[in-house]
């Protein structure tokens, strides 16, 4: 399996909670805090609803 590192790059502030969900769900929270996940659909679905606050790079 691929796994990839992702990044959160922008903040949490005036978004809705599904985007914040989504993100303690990847174990993210704070600007430049990274996690690398193998990736698999539910992953990639996360990171799709939550494309413009993070980046997203192959391990």
């Amino acid at each position: 399996m691929q796994k990839v590192r992702i990044t959160q790059v922008r903040s949490l502030i005036k978004k809705p909670a599904n985007q914040k969900a989504t993100l303690r769900a990847l174990g993210l929270g704070r600007i430049n805090k990274s996690v690398e996940v193998v990736l698999n659909p539910q992953i990639s679905g996360m990171v799709a609803v939550v494309n413009h606050l993070v980046s997203v790079t192959n391990v």
